[in-house]
């Protein structure tokens, strides 16, 4: 029989886990899975980050817990995987959202900061995948991992921004996606990734005091910045059976920016 589209949507008896879900667009995504009927788990490395918003996760009807653990280390990711699966069973929905900028001109960038953000947002995404997909997802030939990229790694960015290593770990993580995605079709995983454009956070916050709320709003063809409901619909059809024979693909969340620069 054919499903309806609020069946296709329906993830109630799923199981997410939600890198850097304490806060701003992880946490925004864990609402999102947990609305759909997930159960959710989030992490990142502050408890009391963790515990503030899995008390707003569970205040809206969600069922959540924490874990947490800093996706900087290895030792890190191999203990959140195994609490997890511990402590929740299977993972049906991995969500890799944990991530760093630096800001600094290319000629000046520091080493050491250039490896902090590759190791975060590129390693921590390709072992946690790992990990998750052989302890969870392959033996039963199913699951669906999302990847926070950016429309910073579709290309670069005004002169007045310099975040040379960031942009070029969220243009690795598009084609980690991709080629993840080719490899564990035969597994019944499907891979995509979300690209956002500026969302007001912690993140954000410096570019946002230096560029102005208004000229970067004004980028956009739509005219705004993204808010707290803007990713919640593509997270819930990258997850869900509504998304089944979408693989592969990444999608711009940007209020058309990457339209007019040509992402």
């Amino acid at each position: 029989m054919t499903r309806t589209v609020q069946q296709l949507f329906d993830l109630k008896g799923r199981t997410a886990l939600i890198t850097g879900g304490s806060r701003g667009l992880g946490l925004q995504m864990a609402h999102a899975l947990g609305e759909a009927g997930a159960k959710v788990v989030i992490s990142s490395r502050k408890a009391d980050d963790l515990e503030q918003a899995t008390a707003e996760l569970q205040a809206a009807g969600i069922d959540a817990r924490w874990i947490a653990a800093d996706c900087a280390h290895v030792e890190d990711i191999r203990r959140l995987v195994s609490e997890t699966l511990q402590r929740v069973g299977d993972v049906d929905i991995l969500v890799n959202n944990a991530g760093a900028s630096w800001g600094a001109a290319a000629e000046d960038h520091p080493l050491e900061a250039w490896d902090k953000v590759m190791n975060l947002n590129v390693r921590s995404y390709f072992l946690l995948s790992q990990l998750i997909a052989k302890g969870s997802m392959i033996p039963r030939r199913r699951g669906s991992i999302i990847n926070t990229a950016s429309i910073a790694g579709l290309g670069g960015n005004p002169r007045d921004m310099k975040t040379i290593a960031y942009n070029t770990s969220k243009g690795a993580v598009i084609n980690f996606t991709r080629a993840l995605a080719a490899e564990w079709g035969a597994h019944g995983i499907r891979v995509n990734a979300i690209c956002p454009g500026f969302f007001p956070s912690k993140m954000t916050a410096a570019t946002l005091k230096n560029m102005g709320e208004e000229r970067l709003a004004a980028q956009a063809p739509l005219g705004r910045l993204g808010g707290d409901e803007d990713l919640k619909g593509l997270t819930v059809l990258f997850a869900s059976e509504a998304g089944r024979h979408i693989t592969g693909q990444w999608m711009a969340v940007d209020g058309g920016v990457s339209v007019v620069t040509g992402g």
